[in-house]
């Protein structure tokens, strides 16, 4: 039997409808609720997680899955009444003394269709978002984290009513008649494949749309830089989660001169931070598995050099042919190819040969080279001499450009993304504003220059 996704829009719908305006305190409450069940429910959180992926850390499970959206939280609830706030605007001086101001208010009912590989993480961060501009909840998780999904359907009725947050667990088919209600707003986290079609189902209904996708995004090793500082940070953002992590480095270019010690440099770093297997992710499913070992032995095949650390550890994959798998697609796995050339202006050129990544990681503190960048590429986030974490920064957009995504949130920037910045004009009482009515006066065209 399907379910009745219109209904369950209707009743949130209904509901905006009759609170169009929830008051700070309202919103501060359900952002209290939202941290209540993160935080009631750790333990909950990590055995649905662990089952969902076979093997993942718990450490990483509570770093990047439960601490983020309690520190996404608490940003929210710290600056929500200043984000709330009218801000008054400059006024031309022919229209004085009128006044004009910008008031945030908001949409109504936002869709949120969540990804399977930080299944809690990122199906809550939006709703942080959402529930912060005062917008209701449908929230559409992933089937490939059905253990998590499950929690979600069963734990957001105890601290929500169905009018604020409710959660709609299915397959394809339910989430093609879900992108295609009439939202406000629809947030899609996943890949580019799937990211087209929601667009497109959500255009049928003019629903603006918030598309998080991902992309091959690479790690620029200059000369200047420390090559073990560089390849532990480069390990770091490709170890966690099993590198099924839409910001990880995907591929490193380094200067064909420091390929060698940067190479050995990764594999220190993969012994220091993944000796062993107690911090190992699993690959979601055995689709993913076999994705992950055809791409390795493609590799393999093609004569390519291979060091492989063990099944859950980074494995560098050295001067990759551009046409293989492992460098035509997104990895999203434990792949890491390192590619030598022959200087910055060549990396560069490599990157935008290729689609906007989502994040741009590049070692070097060498500020021209780090304006060079700045000035002649483009991707969701610039990010110098680490990985991963401006993801943790909560005043920071997070989203893509091109193909790796369309539009951005976290704090503010989700919280405008998720309103209607609606514009607020005040006509004076006493105006000379009636000399603009025709007949249209001659001198005074002269007078404001259009004469």
């Amino acid at each position: 039997m399907k379910r009745d996704l219109t209904g369950d829009f209707q009743t949130q719908r209904h509901a905006a409808d009759q609170m169009p305006y929830p008051t700070l305190t309202v919103r501060r409450e359900r952002l209290a609720r939202l941290a209540r069940m993160t935080k009631h429910h750790q333990l909950e959180i990590i055995r649905a997680i662990q089952t969902d992926f076979g093997q993942r850390s718990d450490v990483e499970i509570r770093i990047a899955e439960i601490s983020a959206v309690l520190h996404a939280i608490r940003h929210a609830r710290l600056n929500l009444w200043r984000w709330m706030r009218p801000w008054a605007i400059s006024m031309p001086w022919r229209l004085l003394p009128a006044k004009a101001r910008i008031a945030p208010q908001p949409l109504g009912v936002v869709g949120v269709i969540s990804p399977w590989n930080y299944p809690w993480c990122l199906s809550l961060m939006p709703v942080v978002d959402a529930f912060a501009a005062g917008n209701r909840v449908l929230l559409k998780p992933s089937k490939h984290s059905p253990a998590t999904s499950a929690l979600l359907k069963r734990l957001v009725p105890q601290y929500f009513t169905p009018e604020e947050f409710n959660v709609v667990e299915g397959d394809e088919e339910v989430a093609r008649r879900f992108s295609g209600l009439p939202f406000d707003h629809l947030i899609f986290t996943g890949s580019t494949a799937v990211g087209r079609q929601v667009a497109q189902a959500a255009a049928a209904n003019l629903t603006p749309i918030t598309l998080e996708l991902g992309g091959k995004s690479p790690a620029i090793v200059a000369g200047d830089a420390d090559l073990d500082q560089a390849a532990a940070a480069i390990i770091f953002g490709k170890g966690m989660n099993g590198g099924q992590t839409c910001i990880a480095p995907d591929y490193v270019l380094v200067e064909s001169r420091h390929i060698s010690g940067l190479v050995k440099a990764l594999s220190h770093a993969i012994q220091q931070q993944r000796p062993d297997d107690h911090a190992a992710t699993s690959a979601i499913d055995a689709a993913h598995q076999q994705r992950q070992e055809a791409m390795l032995k493609e590799a393999h095949d093609h004569g390519c050099r291979i060091i492989d650390h063990g099944p859950y550890a980074p494995a560098l994959i050295i001067d990759p042919h551009q046409d293989l798998q492992v460098m035509r697609e997104e990895t999203f796995n434990r792949c890491l190819p390192v590619i030598g050339v022959s200087d910055i202006t060549a990396a560069i050129n490599v990157v935008n040969a290729r689609p906007h990544p989502l994040a741009l990681y590049a070692f070097t503190h060498d500020k021209g080279l780090q304006q060079q960048l700045l000035e002649t590429t483009r991707s969701g986030a610039l990010v110098f001499n680490t990985t991963l974490l401006h993801h943790a920064v909560p005043s920071l957009p997070f989203g893509g450009v091109g193909e790796s995504g369309m539009g951005a949130y976290h704090g503010r920037h989700g919280f405008e993304r998720l309103s209607h910045l609606r514009s607020i004009f005040y006509q004076s009482k006493r105006t000379p504003s009636h000399m603009l009515y025709p007949p249209y006066r001659r001198w005074l065209m002269k007078l404001i220059g259009l004469g």
